[in-house]
Formats: C-alpha cells, structure tokens, sequence
C-alpha cells in the first residue's frame, strides 16, 4: 500500500534485496544485495545516523538549536544532515582529503559546514579529522560530537533495522552476510540480530590492504605496521572502533583497491546497480571466498551507498588509469582516459606566424592542418625550425605553403603496442576518428605515458 510520509526520515530503511547474477555466475548459489542506496541520503549511514541522534535527543546530549559534530568521510554526514534539517540542528563535519569532492559538495549543499583534514596522519595527530572533531565540540556550545565508531546506538540500528529486515526478506534463509567493514556497526548490529535467529549464519567481514582490521580479528592484536594509507573508501580503520565484537564475525578477508575498484564497475554494467566503492570489495571478496560456498547457501551482500560518490573516481577512466587500475590497450583506451581535450588545428589560410603562436599557447609540438573540415598535412615545431632558421620571411606565408604531410591516422580499435610503427621520429603524433567523426591527437607523450602504466 502506498503511504504518504509526513518527513524524509520517515523513508528511511526497507531497502530491497536484489538478486544478482553476472558477476556471480560461477558461484553455486543465490546471492542478493541489500541495496542501500534506496535510503534517501544514498547509503546505509542513514540508519545509524538517525538512530544515534535519536539516542542523545533522549540522553540529552543535545538540545533545540544545537550542533551536531563529527569525523565522517561523507556518508554519515549526509545521513545526520538530513536528521539535522528536519529537527533544526546545525552540522559540522571533518573529512579527510582521500575522499571523493562528490562527498564534501553533496554535505554543502545539504547545509553543513565542511573542514577538510590529512588522511595521512595517525588519528591522535591534532591534524586527523577525528582529533578536529573531537576539538571543535569541546569550543562549541550545545554541540554533539557523535563519534560513530565508539557510539552504540550505530550497531543498535542495525540490530534493530538491517538485521530484521534481512531475517524477512529472506523468509529466515539468509546463510551468510558479507560487509565491507569499517566501523563495526553495520557488521555486527546485523550480524548479532541474525545470529540470534539462527547461530549457523555466517558473517563475513571485508576489510583493505592497509586497515589492521583483519590482523586484529584473526590475532587481537592491533598492529600498526598493517596501517599504510590505501584508496579505497568508506571501510578499513586504521584502529578498533568501539561498535566491533569479535564473536559477532565469523572471518575477514582483503580485498584489493584495484579488484574493489573493477568489480564496482562490473556491478554497474552486468548488473545495472550503480554502486559505491564498497560494493565492489564486497563482491570482489565474496568471489576470493567461493570454495567456502555450496549449493542452497543464501548469501546477502550490503551494497552500502550510491555510485554518484564516486563519478570522479572510480567511475571515471582517468581516475583508474592513472592508479594502474585499468588497463589501457587500444586508442580507444587511451582517449578514454585522456578525457576530453581540444584539438588544436590551424587552416591552411593562416600564416606560419599564427601556427607559431597556438603552439605556444597550448604548449604543442605539431597541429594538424585543415580545409574545410578535412585534414589535408600538418606543421611541427621541428619542421618550421628548419624552414625558418633557412629563410626568415617563411614567417610571412601561408600554412598551407609549408605543410608537411598528414600525421598517420589510425583506427579506435588499434592496439596501443601498434603505434611504434606509425610514432617515431619523423611523427609525433598520430590521429584518429571518433564515431561521431570528431578527430582526436595522440602525442608520443600520451603513448609512453600509457605503457608506463600497463
């Protein structure tokens, strides 16, 4: 039955459980994603965030008017703000440089004050976004610093929310839980609830190469030779929340940036979800477990938030091509890669003079040369050299007078290890077409850049 809801924090939760497929095909059994994004502030923080502000209204922590404080690297910060907006709260957050500009943009324009911090300092430097957080609601009056990891009410929402939920959608079936685990709230709130129901229910933690999760869980001890900074977001810890129980998880397992980062891209196209960094670990390391899978497991994944958190990253070729993300074989790679760029081009009317400026302005070493919207040669900076440095008043001619011929023009399907034979030291460039017809430059610079990182 359709409801008419009174305010935005009254959608939150009942997410759907969605079944996938491609990505998991060769796994022997059902898998299905509690897609969390359906939350109105994109990702499961809403929950907790809700809940927490909830808890210290009743405690009175906070009173009307107050401010609301804390680290969050943008995902409980949307979910307090929204809480903030509807109950007359003011909001402050500290997040750190690591995370997507989607995240910081999306908590401004939600109202909130916004203070960007180091990531690469231990969390007791007075720089880290957990030190800034806990400084500021000491200076400011009636503010709440909320402190996820160490509040309870963050894993008492799940207990009392996710954990339910599951159990019903599954019709009591679930077997195993996978969560990307960060700061033990979601994991072991949803995990103690289904555990209670039915003891056998495994709970699987994915954790990243660089958080001292997994060593802690599989030794108790907190080592900090495991800390070293990593790219993905949103899960790892580079300390123990107070949210973990241990005998609430059953195993942790890493999961690279590189496979988080694939998979999540994976999940969009085969799957039509467009998910968070997260979701992409949570499959990558669901995947890296399967020998512990048999036929009749019902497994549920947390796809924690939103993809749209991540468009300038993982999303985005450039982002992953210049981390060795993906891999770059073909110029259609390349240009993907490169993004869009102008392409510089000088007609053959112009003179030698003006060509001499656009490549001193955009600091380029050839341009094509056009007529009517077709390429007919080329000049380079080596070639006018010479020409110049022989007679003075080429400066005075015309373009077209002096072209060389046409930089080589190669297919988008061409691979990468082809161009040798069209770049080398009379060419520095190649050129190539796009569907549209738009024409596009490949300088030797961006070849060599690309082989770098393959």
């Amino acid at each position: 039955m359709n409801r008419v809801y009174d305010n935005i924090l009254e959608t939150i939760g009942n997410t759907p459980l969605i079944k996938l497929h491609r990505v998991v095909a060769d796994l022997p059994c059902d898998v299905y994603a509690k897609v969390e994004s359906f939350n109105p502030g994109n990702s499961i923080k809403d929950r907790m965030a809700l809940k927490m502000l909830e808890v210290a209204e009743k405690e009175g922590k906070i009173k009307p008017g107050g401010t609301i404080i804390e680290g969050t690297s943008g995902n409980t910060g949307m979910g307090l703000a929204l809480a903030a907006i509807v109950k007359g709260y003011k909001c402050i957050f500290a997040t750190t440089d690591k995370q997507s500009k989607e995240k910081a943009d999306i908590l401004k324009a939600m109202g909130a004050e916004v203070i960007v911090c180091p990531t690469n300092v231990e969390p007791e430097d007075p720089r880290s976004y957990y030190s800034v957080s806990k400084r500021l609601a000491t200076e400011i009056p009636n503010s709440w610093y909320v402190n996820q990891y160490d509040n309870l009410a963050n894993r008492q929402a799940h207990y009392e929310q996710t954990g339910p939920e599951i159990w019903q959608q599954t019709e009591g079936r679930v077997t195993h839980l996978v969560v990307a685990a960060g700061t033990g709230g979601t994991i072991v709130g949803t995990g103690m609830y289904l555990k209670e129901q039915n003891p056998n229910v495994q709970v699987w933690a994915i954790d990243t190469y660089g958080s001292l999760l997994k060593k802690w869980f599989d030794t108790g001890e907190l080592d900090m030779n495991e800390v070293h900074p990593y790219i993905s977001e949103g899960f790892g810890e580079d300390f123990l929340p107070k949210n973990y129980i241990h005998d609430a998880i059953d195993l942790f397992e890493k999961v690279t940036d590189k496979d988080g980062a694939l998979m999540a891209r994976r999940i969009a196209k085969e799957e039509g979800i467009f998910a968070g960094y997260s979701a992409g670990s949570v499959v990558a390391g669901l995947r890296q477990l399967k020998d512990k899978l048999k036929k009749g497991d019902l497994v549920v994944l947390i796809f924690h938030d939103h993809g749209s958190r991540y468009v300038g990253k993982i999303y985005n070729d450039e982002w992953m091509m210049d981390r060795g993300f993906l891999e770059v074989k073909t110029v259609r790679d390349l240009l993907g890669g490169l993004g869009r760029r102008r392409l510089v081009t000088v007609d053959e009317n112009a003179t030698v003079t003006d060509a001499m400026a656009l490549m001193k302005k955009y600091d380029i070493e050839q341009i094509p040369v056009m007529l009517n919207g077709e390429v007919t040669g080329a000049v380079t900076q080596s070639g006018l050299f010479k020409k110049l440095i022989e007679h003075a008043e080429v400066r005075e001619q015309m373009v077209g007078d002096v072209k060389e011929g046409a930089l080589p023009e190669v297919d988008l399907d061409t691979p990468l290890e082809r161009l040798t034979h069209y770049i080398n030291k009379e060419n520095g460039a190649i050129l190539t077409k796009d569907e549209s017809g738009q024409y596009h430059i490949l300088t030797k610079y961006d070849v060599l850049d690309a082989f770098s990182k393959k």
